[in-house]
């Protein structure tokens, strides 16, 4: 059933981390499929937030800038505006990244103020690790070590390949980051934490409801979670670098990165939507439960357990003043050359360095028809320009000469017929597009394949007509094909619309239609179009 066009939807894309700029593994996941998602639903009418904000206390920060012998806010710093840059070079419409300020740190203090407040924050004395020879607490980036659940190399925190959480000391053979020759001990020290299985009810309910939706591998992996014991999550740790803990128990101690996720999500979507004209007050307006708003997560496999248990629990224990999440959009990793994208060992390709020579239309999507969504996939440089090339631009270049061939005719009259049996063709169409853009069955991958196979056929039916006859035909399904494409190929479209074929509602099929000329698509290493907009 469509969703009601005046209900406001919040889309939120993993909160990027401030040690680095974003790769293609980053960019062909989260960002673009929530970016094509929201341009999809305003092209509806509907109110969207599409927001994002970079996530600066985690400790990959911290380790990355000890690595690089600089300070870590210098590289938070550095890395933010990077990250900005490549979310725009791609024409990610989040409308920028807001600033980590006070207004920041005020909403995430606000938010875990209000639940020590309500008494849902408990003391535990836990066991972490502890790098005896530079005397600090590990936990997350600055830990390392293999994953109890699953035997792989893994992080503190959670782990990448099964994504099991290794919360405290679970962590097996563990090593400082930054030091592996600096021998390691669990210390007991009292931090507070917000006791996950008090939920265990309310998230059985909750997933039952919404994980039917979920991508399998996601859905998956929430199963395995309940089947055990619910991990506390840590609210506090003894730490050096993120928001001091405002708690009296917990002197000298910070607020562990992970939960800054939802506040966060809150500040940044008021930031995003109405930081003009809301008081900072009021930041968490958009995201109460009385708004009824689709809120939906876009993230990867590797934070099902923080965006898909963590966050929701963050959400519950503050009773019913939030909405939930409609969906998480998970997917797998993207790989390059056999191995997925790594920062840390350089074994990456940047946005940037594709775009030099890829037309920003064709590099979205290349990446949408490769997208690693139910299973890894590869980015393959020298394989992109003849898929491109042989499943859009060069259809697409044929059907655009075959078009101008029938317009420059004699006798073309500047509104053309179609018939019943053109207007339900161009009808198909959108409803073929808007299948793979409505969740839960929302697939880049789909999306694009049906854009390549509706070019082809549109441009082989082009080359078959004799005369005008037909001719409104051809114009009602490329207009159709046009609105269908405009979420992903945003350059082409702006291209498109400013050429007369957009309209109060591009995807319907009327009786006429004006004898418009579809505008070509430049090739790999082609120039861009002046005409085409920045971002």
């Amino acid at each position: 059933m469509p969703a009601d066009p005046r209900r406001p939807a919040v889309i939120v894309a993993a909160t990027p981390t401030p040690n680095g700029d974003l790769h293609l593994g980053h960019l062909a996941g989260p960002y673009l499929a929530a970016d094509v998602y929201a341009r999809h639903l305003r092209s509806t009418g509907r109110p969207v937030v599409y927001t994002t904000c970079t996530d600066d206390s985690q400790s990959y920060v911290l380790a990355t800038a000890r690595r690089q012998g600089v300070p870590p806010q210098h590289l938070a710093a550095t890395s933010t505006a990077a990250i900005a840059r490549s979310l725009d070079a791609l024409g990610i419409s989040t409308g920028g990244l807001p600033p980590i300020g006070d207004t920041y740190r005020r909403t995430v203090v606000d938010f875990v103020s209000a639940l020590h407040a309500a008494g849902r924050l408990r003391r535990r004395r836990v066991r972490l690790p502890y790098a005896r020879n530079a005397g600090v607490h590990l936990y997350d980036g600055l830990l390392s070590g293999t994953c109890p659940t699953c035997l792989s190399e893994s992080s503190g925190g959670a782990c990448e390949a099964c994504g099991h959480p290794n919360t405290f000391d679970e962590l097996l053979d563990v090593r400082y980051s930054l030091d592996p020759d600096d021998p390691v001990e669990p210390r007991e020290v009292e931090i507070l934490v917000l006791p996950t299985e008090g939920y265990r009810d309310r998230l059985t309910e909750y997933y039952a409801r919404h994980t039917p939706g979920w991508r399998p591998h996601a859905r998956q992996l929430i199963a395995e979670l309940l089947a055990g014991p619910l991990s506390d999550i840590p609210v506090t740790v003894p730490g050096t670098w993120g928001i001091p803990a405002p708690f009296p128990e917990t002197p000298g101690q910070i607020l562990y990165p992970w939960i800054e996720a939802m506040p966060a999500s809150i500040y940044s979507t008021w930031w995003s939507r109405s930081r003009s004209t809301a008081a900072a007050d009021e930041v968490d307006a958009h995201w109460r439960a009385a708004t009824d708003t689709e809120l939906v997560y876009f993230h990867g496999y590797d934070n099902v357990y923080h965006w898909g248990l963590v966050d929701l629990v963050m959400l519950m224990a503050h009773g019913d003043r939030y909405v939930l999440p409609s969906a998480n959009v998970c997917n797998e990793f993207y790989e390059l050359a056999g191995a997925k994208f790594s920062t840390s060992r350089n074994h990456l390709v940047r946005g940037h360095e594709v775009l030099a020579d890829v037309p920003r239309d064709l590099l979205r999507f290349y990446l949408a028809l490769t997208a690693p969504e139910y299973q890894r996939t590869t980015f393959d440089r020298a394989a992109l320009p003849s898929i491109v090339q042989n499943r859009l631009v060069d259809p697409w270049n044929r059907l655009s000469r075959a078009l101008d061939g029938v317009l420059d005719a004699a006798g073309v009259p500047d509104r053309l017929p179609a018939s019943a049996e053109g207007r339900r063709r161009a009808t198909t169409i959108a409803d073929r597009f808007r299948t793979w853009y409505e969740l839960p069955a929302f697939s880049l991958g789909q999306l694009a394949d049906t854009l390549g196979t509706q070019v082809g056929r549109l441009a082989a039916e082009a080359e078959s007509l004799a005369g005008t006859a037909g001719v409104g035909d051809l114009v009602v399904q490329v207009r159709a094909l046009i609105a269908g494409a405009a979420p992903l190929l945003i350059d082409t479209a702006a291209i498109a619309h400013g050429d007369g074929w957009g309209g109060p509602d591009p995807a319907a099929a009327p009786e006429t239609v004006a004898a418009l000329r579809l505008p070509p698509l430049a090739g790999v290493g082609a120039r861009r179009d002046r005409r085409l907009p920045v971002s």
